[in-house]
């Protein structure tokens, strides 16, 4: 069909009609194009959020859902998808409303092939050609699953520059970011280009397991080694064999635990609780934190040996509120992913006054907040455009900035965190489950803000 051989150009296919959706499917794969047809405008839709398809073609009556309705949706799941409409009701009316919502071209049913050929090929030159870089996004498969980190903004494409150097070599890498800056992701993401991506990838979160249990989960333990050990258990660095592991808030753990993830380091191998002899490792080492472990290191709660070990290649994910210039792609990302549960009318677009809060907020909670935001809004919100009133009260109540401002009232990010916290919690009456839900951050997360800024219950 076209001179671009390699790869094949990806389209997706949707009509319920079976006769003429497997003729049009022989038609267009004879031509060379990879087809993925369904009978269904929904899975249509989740296939698209799932994979590009640089053109769909689509019926305009199907059960369910119309081609204008699915247009509407498909260019927020996959904004850039040329669609071609299929219609037996051919006007000038309908044609004129389908560019209007978006459709590239139309054609009227019955078609002859040639006629569809020249559109889909017209169509197909005038793609653009996909950059190498992925200018908006950091994009990845894990567990089978396309995975795709937003930012456009200078810092983090520093971050993606740097996650692209350091996933092809075996270095350890210390992630350091507030809570819902997606640490766990960049994890994933390096893990998943390098070459251990086969192996698996183990993750443990340092702060859900007390002391007792950490060693046993993390070295393994033999039979009869303590009161309720009745089988032997491999460990989770075991698992990671080949792979790698992932210790999440690594701030969170004991000196004495410290001394020996070091060891295991340092010696590349293990030692099971209970056993005399030691297993070799091999497994790739990536640790997060949201505490500032330079400054623990001086009080003496983190060993420094052990930071110098585990920050060779750092990497500094920035706050939501410093990357404000990447907010309009994530409120996109998110729509397009509640848009495919939401059975009302699809959300479009943001009230002025409803995207004036988003960017004006200083989300304390980071993406995992706005995510919780935009996920609520697309619940409660019966129209096709987010109005305020379906955001969080305390984000339709901006803090007042109305008149001058005195010196005094100009307050540090912790003070601005701490109030902001005390606000949540009364507004909810100390419900640490909702409040932490609205700050988009765990209730251990939240209980440690608590203790940081000495938040008492009542």
């Amino acid at each position: 069909m076209t001179e671009r051989s390699d790869p094949p150009l990806r389209l997706l296919l949707v009509d319920d009609d079976d006769v003429l959706r497997e003729a049009c499917r022989r038609l267009l794969e004879n031509e060379q194009l990879q087809v993925t047809a369904t009978p269904d405008p929904i899975h249509g839709l989740e296939l698209a959020a799932q994979q590009p398809f640089p053109i769909a073609l689509v019926d305009f009556r199907m059960p369910g859902m119309t081609g204008i309705e699915f247009i509407q949706r498909i260019s927020l799941i996959s904004p850039h998808t040329a669609v071609i409409l299929m219609t037996g009701y051919a006007t000038i009316e309908m044609a004129v409303e389908a560019i209007k919502m978006g459709a590239r071209d139309y054609i009227a049913k019955p078609f002859e092939p040639d006629a569809l050929m020249e559109i889909i090929r017209r169509i197909a030159a005038e793609l653009p050609i996909p950059s190498a870089a992925g200018e908006e996004e950091l994009s990845f498969e894990f567990n089978g699953k396309p995975v795709h980190i937003i930012g456009k903004s200078p810092a983090m494409q520093k971050v993606f520059s740097l996650v692209a150097k350091v996933a092809s070599t075996d270095s350890t890498v210390l992630v350091q970011g507030e809570s819902g800056t997606g640490k766990e992701l960049i994890a994933r993401a390096i893990h998943a280009l390098s070459h251990r991506a086969a192996f698996p990838f183990i993750a443990m979160d340092c702060g859900s397991l007390v002391e007792s249990l950490f060693e046993s989960e993390l070295f393994g333990h033999i039979k009869g080694s303590f009161t309720g050990a009745t089988a032997t258990k491999h460990g989770a660095f075991e698992l990671a064999e080949g792979g790698t592991f992932f210790f999440d808030e690594i701030g969170n753990i004991s000196l004495n635990v410290q001394a020996k993830i070091l060891r295991a380091i340092q010696e590349k191998e293990i030692r099971r609780v209970g056993a005399s002899q030691s297993i070799k490792i091999n497994v790739r080492l990536i640790a997060a934190t949201n505490l500032d472990l330079q400054t623990a290191v001086s009080q003496g709660s983190f060993r420094e040996d052990l930071f110098y070990r585990l920050s060779v290649i750092p990497i500094h994910l920035p706050a939501l509120r410093e990357r404000k210039e990447d907010l309009p792609l994530l409120i996109r990302a998110f729509l397009h992913k509640y848009n495919l549960r939401r059975r009302k009318t699809p959300l479009l677009s943001l009230a002025p006054e409803a995207e004036q809060a988003l960017m004006h907020y200083h989300w304390p909670g980071n993406i995992r907040e706005l995510e919780n935001v935009l996920e609520r809004a697309a619940v409660v919100e019966d129209s096709d455009r987010i109005e305020l009133h379906s955001l969080p009260l305390h984000l339709q109540q901006p803090e007042r900035t109305a008149g001058p401002i005195v010196q005094q009232e100009l307050l540090s990010l912790e003070e601005m965190e701490k109030r902001h916290i005390a606000q949540v919690l009364s507004n909810q009456n100390h419900n640490i489950s909702q409040a932490a839900r609205i700050l988009g951050v765990d209730r251990k997360t939240l209980y440690l803000k608590m203790k940081k800024y000495d938040l008492k219950q009542p």
